[in-house]
């Protein structure tokens, strides 16, 4: 530029101070260092050295996300064991209580059956009613202060 400049306008040229003329060669050397940058084998390099830091750093990422991912499967593997176990315990337990369940049914209707032969049924009414007028019972009692039982009532046989 400023060689183009010095050529056509000489006499202008000469007017300009020597710091002028370091400036202008200054900005040209910067525009064409620019140009080289953007264009030629400056922007070639910088894109090869761009292209191999991505690829750098899609390794290091695929790198992260398998670790990541080994974790994230070791504690999804944790957690099923725990929901299983977790599991297998309410099982256990569902099968304690129905045992005990079990076990106070039978209990319960052992218990029946034993004063089931206290019951009156229709073939030993007779003798129920026979062992009712054999012994008579009298519940016309009162009970003092001290616990005593009074028995002074007319109907006692």
């Amino acid at each position: 530029m400023l060689r183009a400049l010095s050529r056509s306008h000489a006499p202008v040229a000469r007017l300009l101070s020597p710091w002028m003329t370091w400036g202008l060669e200054f900005k040209e050397q910067m525009l064409r260092k620019k140009y080289e940058e953007e264009v030629g084998s400056v922007a070639e390099e910088r894109t090869k050295r761009e292209a191999e830091e991505h690829r750098s750093l899609m390794a290091l990422n695929d790198a992260e996300n398998l670790r990541m991912g080994q974790i994230r499967e070791q504690r999804m593997q944790k957690e099923a064991e725990a929901t299983e176990l977790k599991k297998r315990e309410a099982d256990i337990l569902r099968q304690q209580e129905l045992e005990n369940y079990i076990k106070e049914k039978e209990r319960q209707i052992l218990q029946l059956q034993e004063e089931a032969k206290d019951f009156i049924t229709q073939d030993n009414l007779d003798q129920r009613i026979g062992e009712a007028l054999d012994n008579p019972k009298n519940y016309n009692f009162a009970i003092d202060k001290e616990g005593r039982v009074v028995k002074r009532t007319a109907f006692q046989r």
